[in-house]
């Protein structure tokens, strides 16, 4: 007589099974929201194998706060001066198969990491990132932010993706093949913006990169003027670094070539336009000239609306438009300060300052 055999009960408290990966927290002084950051990967779903929180001699407790939530801190023996140089440093204690980076004022949905791996299993594929969306809407900074990012990620970037073009790999939340990245030589302090140098660098040897919408992170954008700032004076004098050092090299990409021209249309031609030539246009000829600014604005804000929609946020989105000119303003004036001083100039901005 054969004993019945009894089912097995799963073990409902048993942790998740990690992924061959580890995440590489950069953080100089950042007390304030590495536990929120650190405690974002620790319930992941599909959690890292490894949590490395690169402490890049901290003031503050840091490095305290991290570790005693179990992340391992690692520290360089001076401050490497980027957050490329303090990735870099702890590159060479990985052990896994895929890196994932993570700013350190960065939260990621519980299942971002589940969602974003498998972009990776192709192995035509060396990085992988997900979509980025303010954590705080408040200050008209954050809600510029906060449109704009609805706008680049719903659109323009899901464009570069179905074209296997996006134009960069976020440095805020991003994954990718540990071997492959080492070979290219991890992430470089040659330019303010590694994460495009790296993902330009990426396509160079042949390699592909994806953008998966639905692995969401959540960074703290700059609340003051003075944050905004310093981010964007690094994003646009970085941007023209890398357009300096790669456009040698990417003028026989044809789809990169492609979307960098886009690119440089709207950050440096389309700035001219809205803050001199309509303007003397409207006073010097007709005030016609005025109704560029009724078109372009509607045009841009129809994906916007479509993706506030879809994440039942139109109330948001609607109050938020405003700000999202001012912080366009901004842009441009910070973009063609770079251009200025980059590209005419040839005088390069060295000095990574944090912007938030």
């Amino acid at each position: 007589m054969s004993v019945p055999r009894v089912p097995t009960i799963p073990n409902l408290s048993a942790p998740p099974v990690a992924a061959d990966l580890t995440a590489i927290v950069p953080a100089y002084n950042e007390e304030a929201t590495i536990e929120a950051t650190v405690r974002s990967l620790l319930a992941q779903t599909v959690p890292p194998r490894s949590i490395l929180v690169v402490d890049d001699c901290s003031t503050d407790a840091t490095a305290e706060r991290a570790r005693r939530l179990g992340a391992t801190v690692v520290s360089p023996p001076s401050n490497t001066g980027s957050k490329a140089g303090a990735q870099s440093f702890a590159l060479r204690e990985v052990s896994t198969g895929y890196v994932m980076a993570v700013d350190a004022d960065t939260t990621l949905d519980t299942d971002a990491v589940e969602t974003i791996l498998p972009a990776l299993r192709d192995p035509a594929i060396a990085a992988a990132c997900g979509l980025v969306v303010p954590r705080r809407v408040r200050t008209v900074w954050e809600r510029g932010r906060y449109i704009e990012y609805l706008l680049a990620f719903s659109f323009f970037k899901r464009v570069q993706d179905h074209f296997g073009a996006p134009l960069i790999s976020s440095g805020c939340f991003s994954v990718y093949r540990t071997e492959t990245l080492a070979e290219v030589g991890g992430w470089s302090a040659r330019t303010l913006a590694e994460d495009v140098d790296l993902t330009w660098t990426l396509y160079q040897a042949g390699h592909g990169v994806r953008f998966v919408p639905a692995a969401v992170s959540r960074p703290l954008e700059p609340h003051s003027f003075a944050f905004v700032r310093a981010q964007l004076t690094r994003w646009s004098h970085g941007l023209m670094q890398n357009v300096r050092l790669h456009w040698r090299r990417i003028l026989h990409l044809r789809f990169l070539r492609s979307v960098v021209a886009v690119l440089f249309w709207d950050a440096v031609v389309a700035p001219v336009v809205f803050l001199l030539v309509l303007p003397v246009l409207a006073v010097l000829v007709t005030p016609w000239a005025l109704l560029g600014y009724a078109i372009d604005g509607p045009a841009l804000m129809v994906p916007v609306l479509v993706e506030a929609v879809s994440r039942r946020e139109l109330g948001r989105a609607l109050v938020s438009m405003p700000a999202f000119f001012v912080l366009r303003m901004a842009n441009a004036w910070f973009m063609l300060a770079a251009v200025w001083g980059e590209l005419l100039l040839r005088r390069p901005l060295t000095v990574y300052e944090k912007g938030h």
